[in-house]
């Protein structure tokens, strides 16, 4: 079995992490966030994964090949010279993703994390005999989305609303697609989209259908909902694999730390934390709802929530960073300077406080 994921362009929204690596290789709950993806795919028994990109496939594939092996699944790229939208790469990638078996393949957006259900979607597929399934997940304001409008018994899909002005409905596209190869002759190779122009034309036909995702679901595609995933993420590990998390009187709620990484005494660590590979925490440091980078040194006393702190950074004795402040890799924060909300690209040295929401150049 095969998917694609759609990786796309510059990660822009999470600048200034995607400065330094492609978005997809950017670190969630320790470890980079398309592996969540693959990970999943390679239990339920998909053996090759297709990266759609147009954005440095080397960097990509150079990174994956370790965990190629590792996972024992075959990772190519499909690489885009022109944005091809989300369904262009599909018709570009129809080679690859073809083998004449006439399997379904699952196509994935690489913002997306979930419990990632694939084998009940691969049943629901099975059952209702269309031509495609979509996971949808509901939300509570579906006026800000488009909206899935479907027969809440069977999941068939009548049509989309984009951003409805009146209720129809709670349920929106969750970016996790499984498609029969017959979907392909449906889409031209031209920047077109899976949304609005593919899915309606064949829910026109009576033949795509709607899975209602089981549990927590987010686009961490921005800093803000990165955040609030791995709430969600660190929720849903504890009722899975509670042993994964931290446990301990310093700490509150559910964090991960890597187990290479050093906590001094007197901290007082989350909720909704995760610390990196060799990271140094030093004592009386306070972190929650916080993402901290493999490599990350925080001094003494620093406290640090709704953060994230990229790669190498340090950060100095005293020194308070909140309200979604950023630090790209490599950034080194002086002692007692406060960041309320600043956005700090790589490589740079912050001596004073960041008073307001704004990005350091």
């Amino acid at each position: 079995m095969k998917a694609l994921i759609l990786v796309g362009g510059f990660g822009t929204r999470l600048r200034p992490l995607t400065l330094s690596v492609p978005k997809p290789l950017v670190d969630f709950a320790n470890k980079p966030m398309i592996l969540h993806q693959i990970e999943a795919l390679k239990a339920i028994g998909v053996t090759e994964v297709v990266l759609a990109i147009n954005y440095q496939p080397e960097v990509m594939l150079n990174f994956l090949k370790e965990f190629e092996k590792k996972l024992g699944i075959k990772i190519t790229c499909s690489q885009e010279t022109e944005p091809l939208g989300t369904a262009g790469p599909l018709a570009l990638a129809r080679d690859k993703l073809i083998d004449g078996s006439g399997e379904p393949f699952f196509v994935l957006n690489s913002d997306v994390i979930s419990e990632y259900p694939l084998k009940e979607m691969i049943s629901f597929h099975k059952s209702h005999g269309g031509e495609a399934s979509i996971m949808v997940t509901k939300v509570d304001e579906p006026s800000k989305y488009g909206v899935v409008v479907m027969e809440e018994t069977t999941g068939k899909v009548e049509r989309f609303v984009e951003k409805p002005k009146t209720f129809v409905g709670n349920k929106i596209n969750a970016g996790i697609y499984l498609l029969n190869p017959s979907v392909l002759d449906r889409i031209e190779l031209r920047p077109t989209s899976i949304e609005k122009e593919v899915f309606p034309s064949i829910a026109a036909a009576n033949k795509l259908y709607a899975m209602v995702l089981p549990g927590f679901w987010m686009d961490i595609g921005q800093p803000k909902d990165y955040i609030t995933g791995l709430r969600f993420y660190l929720d849903s590990l504890r009722k899975r694999s509670s042993a994964e998390l931290a446990s301990g009187s310093h700490f509150i709620g559910n964090i991960l730390v890597d187990e290479s990484a050093v906590i001094g005494d007197g901290c007082l660590i989350g909720p909704d934390v995760a610390i990196g590979p060799g990271c140094v925490i030093e004592s009386g440091v306070r972190l929650s709802r916080c993402s901290i980078m493999r490599g990350v040194h925080i001094k003494k006393h620093a406290c640090i929530s709704n953060s994230i702190i990229g790669w190498h950074s340090t950060v100095g004795r005293w020194a308070r960073l909140e309200n979604m402040t950023i630090l790209g890799e490599d950034v080194h924060l002086g002692d007692e300077v406060y960041s309320n909300g600043g956005v700090v690209l790589p490589h740079k040295e912050i001596k004073s406080s960041i008073l307001k929401p704004e990005i350091v150049m």
